[in-house]
């Protein structure tokens, strides 16, 4: 069963800066990915 929660646009803006940060750890950039992988296209 797919999963039918989607993340907002204003998340998934912070997770990309999270990625991109070169002072996050593994486990936020870890879970930004996934906030990101949550996003409708």
């Amino acid at each position: 069963m797919a999963n039918k929660i989607r993340s907002s646009k204003g998340v998934a803006r912070k997770a990309s800066k999270t990625l991109k940060s070169k002072k996050t750890s593994k486990t936020s950039k870890s879970l930004a990915g996934s906030v990101l992988s949550n996003r409708r296209k």
